[in-house]
């Protein structure tokens, strides 16, 4: 999504489909399910201007180059972020217990840095970004697991909320400090007991210390400098641009 390339999101989704790759288990409405579910939440990441018109175009090619069968399972799925009196205080609540979980102990001086820019900001990154947009909405029987209901979509949750945000923000480069917080946040997933309460991540955890920190950034430079060509995009100029140290 950050590196505005439509056709790897399928190159991408047919090894995720593979057999090989996924043990003859039949995944694909939930694949598929999953990594448009991560495209959507790119847009708080990447930013409005520059990534709302991506989103559309790589989600609808996305949707596009999906067999026959997944689309037709997808146009079922109905919208589960509408905000109504009903639902806004449980929405509102989420926001503040994953800016909580990610940015603790510092959320209140974060929060507070913020306003200075504008009284509105730390409002809306909360309130529609953390509250709306990031964090899950819920489901009569939430499962994060692929298999574990096929007919229940997949959630994000917080440990790959965390891995999310590293990845998009690294490929953007220039935003070091914003990398550095979500790496420390993935481990505050560990520490507070989020992650344990959604389910294992397979590898979250040594993700979540040095070596699997650094071996995620490898990967994610990796991926830019293939998918530009050694030279990335307009939001990702490759490494012959200056990088943020980390």
């Amino acid at each position: 999504m950050t590196m505005n390339s439509p056709q790897s999101l399928l190159e991408l989704y047919g090894l995720a489909t593979s057999p090989n790759y996924n043990k003859g288990n039949d995944n694909k409405v939930w694949t598929a399910e999953l990594m448009r579910e991560v495209g959507l939440k790119c847009i708080g990441l990447n930013g409005v201007r520059r990534v709302v018109p991506r989103t559309i175009n790589s989600l609808g090619a996305f949707y596009n180059g999906l067999p026959q069968d997944v689309q037709t399972e997808l146009q079922k799925r109905k919208p589960r972020r509408n905000l109504t009196p009903q639902t806004l205080p449980t929405t509102l609540t989420r926001g503040h217990t994953l800016w909580e979980s990610i940015y603790r102990p510092f959320s209140s001086k974060l929060t507070s840095k913020l306003a200075q820019s504008h009284p509105d900001l730390p409002v809306f990154i909360i309130e529609a970004e953390y509250g709306a947009l990031f964090s899950d909405p819920a489901y009569p029987s939430p499962s994060s697991k692929p298999h574990a209901d096929p007919n229940t979509p997949p959630n994000i949750g917080r440990v790959l909320m965390s891995l999310l945000a590293v990845a998009v923000l690294r490929a953007q480069t220039g935003v070091g400090p914003q990398v550095v917080s979500h790496m420390f946040g993935l481990r505050k997933a560990f520490e507070d007991g989020t992650a344990a309460a959604e389910g294992s991540v397979e590898g979250g955890e040594w993700l979540a210390g040095d070596e699997g920190g650094m071996w995620m950034l490898g990967v994610v430079d990796e991926i830019v400098e293939a998918i530009g060509e050694g030279r990335g995009t307009s939001f990702a100029p490759g490494n012959g641009a200056p990088r943020a140290k980390l």
